[in-house]
């Protein structure tokens, strides 16, 4: 596996991700039953922006570190700037851990072991926030359907496999007979427009009955180390968005988009269903 996301931590694509990450967690927490998070592609759970991995890309500057100067933000944006502020950038399991109430629990799992270990390390001071190392895919049809009966599924694969695609809609397509009302959170990359909406068709012919897709782009970012074309753009779909999360990710984005890049622009539309 080369894939390792400190080279990415807190960019543009983190940004977006990890804002539609609390927004759905704050939205969780409004009633009292308790939820499950279960992140299958968890990585290593905290990244040093200050460090030889994301100093290299930069990528962080294009990203986080432009969200800098926003002040009193308020809702999922201002709960997620509180948190991602400083050279140490939270993961999406270090993110969810934190918004845990004592009642809730997360369940994070990262196949490589030096990732694994990492995220074992910083999830070690929640007590209700698990770690292990293992296959997310295979995991989640152990894990699904949680006791709680409620709660949220990310699927962030790295997308470094020639068959990812396919495998997380596979892995959505099993979540949802499993467990069909909880919410589903999948990020992928845009590289090609073909390969994007393919892979929204995918989603809904498993089944989803309520989904959204988010996408953002950056423009020309130019060339990363080595001649590899910066990625610029991603996207993210929401199966089962909780009431109001529609609302709440277009008001944050109209705040961060224009801060990401002079041609950066965000897009938010209905997969299946109806928006809040």
């Amino acid at each position: 596996m080369n894939y390792r996301h400190a080279y990415h931590a807190g960019n543009f694509a983190d940004v977006v991700k990890h804002l539609a990450l609390t927004a759905i967690l704050l939205h969780l927490r409004k009633k009292d039953a308790p939820f499950a998070v279960i992140d299958s592609h968890a990585g290593r759970g905290r990244y040093d922006l200050a460090g030889a991995a994301a100093q290299r890309t930069g990528e962080a500057a294009n990203g986080i570190a432009r969200l800098a100067g926003i002040a009193d933000a308020a809702g999922a944006l201002g709960a997620y700037l509180g948190l991602a502020r400083g050279a140490d950038y939270p993961g999406s399991p270090l993110i969810a851990a934190s918004l845990l109430r004592p009642q809730d629990r997360l369940v994070a799992i990262e196949k490589h072991p030096e990732e694994a270990a990492a995220l074992k390390a910083a999830l070690a001071r929640f007590r209700n926030a698990h770690a292990e190392e293992g296959d997310g895919y295979k995991r989640l049809a152990a894990l699904l359907p949680p006791p709680e009966r409620r709660g949220l599924v990310l699927i962030d694969p790295p997308f470094e496999a020639p068959d990812e695609f396919p495998a997380a809609a596979r892995a959505l397509a099993m979540g949802l007979k499993r467990f069909a009302t909880g919410v589903y959170l999948l990020w992928f990359p845009i590289k090609s427009a073909g390969e994007a909406h393919a892979f929204c068709g995918a989603v809904l012919a498993a089944g989803a009955k309520q989904a959204l897709r988010i996408d953002i782009e950056i423009g020309d970012a130019g060339k990363a180390i080595g001649g590899k074309t910066r990625l610029t753009g991603a996207g993210l779909i929401v199966v089962n968005p909780p009431y109001g999360f529609a609302a709440e990710m277009r008001a944050g984005l109209a705040t961060i988009v224009p801060l990401l890049a002079d041609k950066a622009r965000a897009d938010l539309r209905v997969l299946a269903g109806e928006a809040d």
